[in-house]
C-alpha cells in the first residue's frame, strides 16, 4: 500500500523558515546523538529555541507531512512525533473519508 498526501501548505509559497528561530543556531543543536546523558540537556535546549519560535506549528506540520525520522522539530523529539503522526494521519483519513 502506498500513502498519497495531500499537501495542507503550499511549502514554496509562504516559507515558514524565514521566520524560524532555528535559522541562527547551530543546526547541530536539533540533531542530538541518542537520547539519554548529555543528549537529554540537548533536546531541553533545542526545545527552548522552539518554544520561542513563531513558526513552531509549521515545523511540527512540515514535519509530520514529510516524516521526519530524526532530530528536534516543532518542539517535538521523533519518539513525540511518532505518537503525534499516528495521530495526526488517523485524522487526515478521517476528514478525507468525509
Amino acid at each position: 500500500m502506498s500513502l498519497i498526501w495531500n499537501r495542507t501548505h503550499a511549502w514554496d509559497d509562504a516559507d515558514w523558515r524565514t521566520d524560524a528561530a532555528c535559522r541562527d543556531t547551530e543546526p547541530e543543536l536539533f540533531f542530538p546523538i541518542g537520547s539519554t546523558g548529555s543528549a537529554l540537556d540537548q533536546i531541553e535546549a533545542a526545545k527552548r529555541v522552539c518554544n520561542s519560535c513563531d513558526a513552531s506549528k509549521s515545523c511540527l506540520e512540515f514535519a509530520l507531512a514529510t516524516n521526519q525520522e530524526s532530530g528536534v522539530w516543532g518542539g517535538t523529539t521523533e519518539e513525540e512525533r511518532r505518537k503525534l503522526r499516528k495521530q495526526w494521519l488517523a485524522a487526515r483519513r478521517r476528514s478525507a473519508a468525509n
